[in-house]
Parts: structure tokens; C-alpha cells; sequence
């Protein structure tokens, strides 16, 4: 069912069907989803790290490393490496994505996890699928590319090369949690700009028109707690965000948005190596509404001051 958090968003952006939400999720796996997750090479995860913060990464393996053993048991051959903020997960509440950018497929399972040596054991408590809306299309090399040693830095504010990779990117990540109910892991996708670093520590993107279900956005309305996820599909790097977000309902005059939604950092963490698979964009998905170039001055006075402040995007199946 619904939680409080879903239907005070509902309630605000005036919906009122009663089976969007969590309300529209099962706990089993149906078949069809057991089989597109067994051909997947990467997932998606969401989860408190041993810090206590939420942060968002990804797994990756062979077609077949994540595996629906029965209706509610996901068993996946991979564990976070030894620089990701989630090292060390052993287990808890768990949101996770998989996601096939060449079909513009996803699927998305949320429950509870536990560590066994190497693997993650993942028991479900919802599981659903997801539209197509956002998701750019992007195609997987044949082959993983050469391993490279992992390194990782962390900061608490954005560097000039953190704020150009989250300037240019069409996609990211974003785990949320309510509390006792549950953690999620949800796609966000735009064209390049859709994302604005209005500081060195605050982020806005919006919340672009989708199918009312409100999820993220309920979490965030219970918790603030928030974990970002942006991937160099193309270097195998990854940039991984901890913070908190809030909804501005006014969105102002930013072409689609229905609201926007303000991050401010508390902590990046980046990983050089983070993944052995490459990938190579495609095309853009012909629902991402226009971006509108942020104002210039606006944008590097906010940097220079250092204030500190969907299936995808909210309101889309995630």
C-alpha cells in the first residue's frame, strides 16, 4: 500500500487515483521479469552505506550474474568493490534498477539484502516494471574493457571537473528511503544541462510529467536523505553523491518541469575504474523536453561563493 509520504505528494499535485504507488507493486517476480534481469550485465543499487549515509552504485557482471532463484529471491554473483561508498554492505533494506539502454526496457525491485562471501542475496517486496519515458538509448561494447587499477578520491564540496561531468550528463541515478518502509533506486534522464550546479554544493533538476506514481518523491517527503549516482559510460568512472533533497513546487519558467528538485551535497566520492563495460550513446529519448541554457553569471557566482544550500522521473513507472 501506499505510504504517508506518497499521499501527501498525490494529495499536493492533485491525484487522486488510489492504485498508483507502491499500491500498483507485488512482491514476486513474474517470469518475464526473471528473464530480462538474467540478461542484464549491470543493476543498479540503492542502500545506507557503513557511514549511515544513502548512497547509489552499480554492479556489474557477465549476462546472468543477477539471477530470480524463486518468486521472491534475487541472487547476484557481485558485491561493491573495495573503493565504492557501499563496500562493506552486509545487509538492510535495498532499492535496486535493472535497466537495458539498448531496448529502453527497465524493471525495478525493492526488499531487503544480505551479504554471503562474494554475492548479495536480495529478498523482494515490490517489484515492477517501468516505461521507456527519458531513458537514453546507449549500446554495450561486446567486450568489457581492459581492467584498470580502481582509485577513488572524496570531497565535500564539487570540484570544476565534477560540475562539468554533471553539467553534460543525460542521465543519473537517485536512491531515496522512508523510514521502516523501505529503500528505492530510480532513473532520471534529460537532455544534457537537464541538471544545474548551482553551488559547490547544490544541484536542481526537475521533475519532469510521468505517470503520478510519486514514489522518490514520497520517500524524500518522509526523509531527505538522498544518494546520486552519475556514470562515465564511456571511461568506466563513477560519481557517487550523498546529501539531502528537497521539492520546490514552483518550478518556474523550465521547459516540462512540473517541480524542481534542490540537492545539496554532503559528501562526492569519485571512482576511476569503477566498471569494466563501455558504453556508446545512441540516441536521445524523443520525450526529453528542451533545456534551457542556466544564466552564465547566475551559474559561476553560485560556484565562486561556495553557498551551500522516473519507470524514472518522478511521477513516471519507475
Amino acid at each position: 500500500m501506499r505510504h504517508a509520504g506518497e499521499l501527501a505528494v498525490q494529495r499536493r499535485a492533485g491525484v487522486r487515483a488510489g492504485t498508483w504507488g507502491s499500491a500498483s507493486a507485488r512482491p514476486e517476480i513474474p517470469a518475464a521479469a526473471a528473464a530480462f534481469l538474467a540478461r542484464q550485465r549491470m543493476l543498479l543499487i540503492g542502500a545506507e552505506g557503513r557511514d549511515g549515509r544513502l548512497w547509489a552504485s552499480a554492479l556489474t557482471g557477465a549476462a546472468g550474474f543477477a539471477e530470480a532463484v524463486d518468486e521472491r529471491t534475487i541472487v547476484i554473483e557481485a558485491v561493491p568493490g573495495e573503493h565504492d561508498p557501499l563496500a562493506g554492505l552486509t545487509g538492510g533494506e535495498i532499492g535496486m534498477l535493472a535497466i537495458e539502454p539498448a531496448t529502453r526496457r527497465r524493471m525495478r525491485v525493492n526488499g531487503t539484502v544480505r551479504r554471503d562471501g562474494g554475492r548479495l542475496t536480495v529478498r523482494t517486496e515490490q517489484t515492477y516494471a517501468n516505461c521507456p519515458k527519458y531513458i537514453q538509448t546507449r549500446d554495450i561494447s561486446d567486450e568489457p574493457a581492459a581492467a584498470s587499477p580502481a582509485a577513488a578520491s572524496a570531497a565535500r564540496t564539487l570540484t570544476a571537473e565534477h560540475r562539468a561531468w554533471i553539467e553534460s550528463a543525460d542521465t543519473f541515478f537517485v536512491a531515496t528511503r522512508a523510514p521502516d518502509l523501505g529503500a528505492d533506486l530510480s532513473h532520471r534522464g534529460g537532455n544534457p544541462g537537464f541538471v544545474r550546479v548551482a553551488g559547490r554544493r547544490r544541484l536542481v533538476w526537475p521533475d519532469y510529467a510521468g505517470n503520478s506514481m510519486y514514489m522518490t518523491l514520497g520517500n524524500l517527503e518522509l526523509d531527505e536523505s538522498c544518494g546520486l549516482l552519475f556514470l562515465g559510460w564511456e571511461s568506466g568512472e563513477a560519481l557517487h553523491l550523498t546529501g539531502r533533497a528537497r521539492v520546490d513546487w514552483d518550478p518556474g519558467d523550465v521547459p516540462g518541469a512540473q517541480r524542481l528538485v534542490e540537492f545539496e551535497v554532503d559528501r562526492a566520492v569519485h571512482v576511476r575504474g569503477a566498471s569494466p563495460l563501455r558504453w556508446t550513446l545512441d540516441g536521445y529519448s524523443r520525450f526529453n523536453p528542451p533545456v534551457r541554457p542556466a544564466p552564465a553569471e547566475a551559474g559561476a557566482g553560485a560556484a565562486e561563493s561556495g553557498r551551500d544550500g522516473q519507470d524514472g522521473q518522478e511521477g513516471e513507472p519507475r
